[in-house]
């Protein structure tokens, strides 16, 4: 029997790793059962090169619990450890220094991926155990060896009687963990660090039906038996070739990391790279509400099959987050931490060749089958707007499939929009004017308005519509976005046939005066237009500029561009060719002409949505005296 002292620089190492390495003990079971999948698969690499004489045979780690005997077992069929290699890769803690170790990490370990720098993962045991065990057997023709260590610096090492091929981890859970002597508790950390692991993972048992004897009247009873219960899937769905799964084979996977969803994917993109470093992964765009923040965190990221973490920021392009699936990649450690993805040039590279896939694979869609990408359009706009406006690269290739519809129905990309437009759409700068509405039904008098004159008017109605169109407007200086209902279309289209005003020059500054003795001059301008005499004779439509402004600090939590909250204005347009516009001016009563003025302006605050409270009060009550 061997006894010694573990090679550390200070006593307190033990202290460290279950204070400061994890910020969460459950992840102990992630690391040794990935230790014991490494075990296993070395094993299998050895033998299929010849240099293990044994045969691999079909193993299986297991997982089990002596509750009576406060024990917790992780048992592999791996190629197992010789009692010099126990010395070499336990009793000596690969790090120098450890006295500078403690004062560096001591508070920021949990999140500077130390565990994986030091190779320290089998010693996160000691995070819920007061003693480890190691029985081994190598696959090499030698003893097996017998580690115990109390949770101290002292161990004992010494010949085992084992004689099949393996290592045996066993934790003497400690008083203050019993919580993982639980099976339900077991079963979750399985379930969620090894659900995809690639050596089958067996815990305890399970009841299985027997098929039903031929000839068996109803009252026949089913008969169950016990099996091994395994809860893993060693084989997911990223881990093949695209060309041997089917449509229904990406379904099923998403089902099996989603049980609880139960919309279909729209469609998935299945990544495979393995230079300038390795990535494989299953992406699926769900379909998305309109609110941008409950969405994210669905993607999980794994290291070789075994689950990091659900928060992929920084190597998932942040518009991407919102997607669902599964990224698997070796080159990021499994104790991944921000400060680690900030530094680390692989995650840039990795985010960026995300960005590429996902364009190339929309692009794909939209030439394929345009008709079935534009019926999806709804439910994936926000991810495509949200990445046009956050991901630079993104964004240089959204020309080929970025589509904007129109209330009628018909799409455009950008530059079959702006062929369109010019034709019959500019301003007097000689500008495209690229009409939008953000919400049909309560600018549908303007949309109409607009389609009388052959306007195509583009719905525009995601939450982050105001910052997108800047940006477009900024990249393309020939064009100028206005909702439809910001400014009377006839002041910002060119048009030949622009009505003619039936009142003089003289008769529209007295209508004007009138008008502006009545209505509040700080929250209207009252502008005088000559309309078709059918159109309405007020308009109440506000600046495009003020409303575009107010959109984008609501939309940025009250305050993103540093601007306060904006007055209320708007333009009061009065058609002068109204048949109102001519009573109002000719009215010699002053209390009739206020009472038309102020009845006309309601109806206008209506349709707009803006009549409220005491206002809506008054006006329904004199719409009753006037029919009276």
């Amino acid at each position: 029997m061997t006894t010694g002292k573990i090679n550390v620089s200070v006593e307190n190492i033990f202290p460290l790793i279950k204070k400061f390495l994890y910020s969460d003990h459950e992840i102990f079971l992630r690391e040794l059962v990935s230790n014991a999948t490494d075990a296993t698969l070395k094993l299998k690499h050895l033998t299929s090169i010849g240099e293990a004489k044994t045969e691999y045979g079909n193993p299986i780690i297991e997982i089990k619990i002596n509750k009576e005997g406060k024990k917790l077992h992780i048992i592999d069929q791996g190629l197992g450890m010789t009692a010099d290699e126990v010395e070499k890769y336990i009793n000596q803690i690969a790090f120098s220094g450890a006295e500078e170790f403690l004062e560096k990490y001591k508070d920021s370990a949990k999140d500077s991926g130390v565990i994986g720098h030091f190779g320290l993962g089998f010693y996160s045991a000691f995070m819920v155990a007061s003693k480890v065990e190691i029985i081994t057997k190598s696959f090499k023709d030698e003893p097996a060896a017998h580690w115990i260590c109390d949770g101290s610096p002292e161990f004992s090492l010494e010949p085992h009687a084992k004689s099949d091929r393996g290592t045996e981890i066993i934790l003497h859970i400690a008083d203050d963990s019993t919580e993982f002597l639980e099976e339900g508790k077991i079963r979750e950390l399985l379930t969620k660090y090894n659900k995809f692991m690639p050596i089958p993972i067996k815990f305890g048992t399970k009841k299985e039906a027997l098929p039903k004897p031929e000839n068996t009247g109803d009252d026949y009873k089913t008969e169950y038996i016990e099996v091994d219960n395994f809860i893993n899937n060693p084989n997911p769905a990223w881990t093949k070739q695209p060309s041997d799964l089917s449509d229904e084979d990406y379904k099923n996977f998403y089902r099996e990391l989603y049980p609880m969803q139960f919309d279909e994917p729209l469609f998935n993109i299945h990544l495979n790279v393995d230079y300038p470093f390795n990535l494989t992964g299953i992406l699926y765009f769900p379909k998305l509400s309109a609110d941008l923040q409950i969405q994210k965190d669905k993607i999980q990221l794994y290291q070789n099959q075994v689950f990091v973490t659900d928060n992929v920021e920084g190597i998932v392009p942040e518009f991407l987050t919102m997607l669902k699936g599964v990224i698997d990649s070796p080159d990021i450690p499994l104790n991944v931490s921000r400060s680690y993805l900030q530094a680390d040039g692989n995650v840039k590279k990795i985010s960026n060749y995300i960005t590429r896939k996902v364009s190339d694979k929309l692009k794909s869609l939209f030439n394929e089958n345009r008709e079935d990408f534009e019926q999806k359009w709804n439910d994936i706009k926000i991810v495509l707007e949200y990445g046009m406006l956050s991901e630079p690269k993104f964004y240089e290739k959204a020309g080929d499939f970025v589509v904007y519809p129109t209330t009628d129905g018909k799409f455009f990309t950008l530059t079959e929009l702006k062929e369109t437009l010019a034709a019959n759409q500019t301003d007097k700068d000689g500008k495209l004017v690229v009409l939008y509405a953000s919400n049909k039904d309560a600018q549908h008098s303007f949309i109409e308005t607009a389609k009388e004159k052959n306007y195509e008017v583009v719905l525009l109605d995601s939450p982050i519509v105001s910052h997108l169109i800047q940006k477009l407007e900024a990249d393309n200086e020939n064009l100028t976005f206005v909702r439809v209902d910001s400014d009377h279309i006839d002041r910002l289209i060119q048009k030949d046939d622009n009505q003619l005003s039936k009142l003089s020059e003289e008769e529209k500054t007295q209508l004007q005066s009138a008008i502006e003795t009545i209505v509040s001059k700080e929250t209207y301008t009252v502008q005088l237009e000559a309309m078709d005499s059918k159109a309405a004779p007020f308009i109440i439509t506000q600046p495009e500029f003020m409303r575009r402004m107010k959109e984008m600090s609501q939309s940025g939590g009250g305050g993103m561009f540093g601007m306060g909250n904006f007055p209320e204005m708007y333009n009061l347009v009065v058609n002068t060719n109204s048949d109102l516009a001519t009573t109002i001016l000719s009215e010699k009563e002053s209390d009739t002409k206020e009472r038309l003025v102020k009845q006309a302006l309601d109806l206008a605050k209506l349709s707009q949505g803006l009549l409220k409270g005491e206002e809506l009060t008054a006006f329904v009550k004199r719409s009753f005296e006037l029919i009276k």
